[in-house]
């Protein structure tokens, strides 16, 4: 990891995990043709969860916020370890995030905001994306929130 993203993230205190291996049959990520997609990516923090259950009951929207920051770095990762450095990303495209939702609970955008706001901040304009942000009844491990993440591949790289 070598250049501005990579100075970013120092800059930002920040540290790309390694990259969390599959729960399942799949890859983390794929490249095809001039877009990186990422596997819906958990909050794992050194192959743990720093907290389970549903947004609204057992999470606040806060922590959710944060832990969706870390799917994002997640992601990151996971992008990385098919580019082989993050300067070679030319725009996210596309962010789409998975609530474990209170079944009163309605603050999923706000949640996810945690994962576009990283995004931002390590990325700057290329963070920028469209984006979905949904509400199931559960996720995998019992995770409060999952992101997974699309990026065009600058030309040439």
């Amino acid at each position: 990891m070598s250049g501005t993203v990579a100075a970013r993230l120092a800059e930002l205190g920040l540290t790309l995990p390694e990259v969390v291996p599959p729960l399942a049959a799949y890859q983390p990520a794929v490249r095809s043709g001039s877009y990186v997609f990422t596997a819906g990516q958990l909050p794992l923090v050194d192959g743990r969860l720093p907290a389970a259950g549903k947004v609204g009951a057992e999470v606040s929207p806060e922590e959710a916020h944060r832990l969706a920051r870390v799917c994002a770095l997640n992601a990151l990762a996971a992008v990385q370890s098919v580019l082989g450095d993050l300067d070679a990303v030319e725009r996210v495209v596309k962010v789409v995030g998975f609530v474990a939702s209170a079944p009163d609970f309605t603050g999923q955008p706000a949640v996810v905001n945690g994962a576009s706001e990283l995004l931002g901040e390590v990325l700057g304009e290329k963070g920028v994306h469209a984006r979905s942000a949904v509400g199931v009844a559960v996720l995998p491990l019992d995770a409060p929130v999952e992101v997974e993440i699309q990026v065009e591949v600058a030309a040439g790289r």
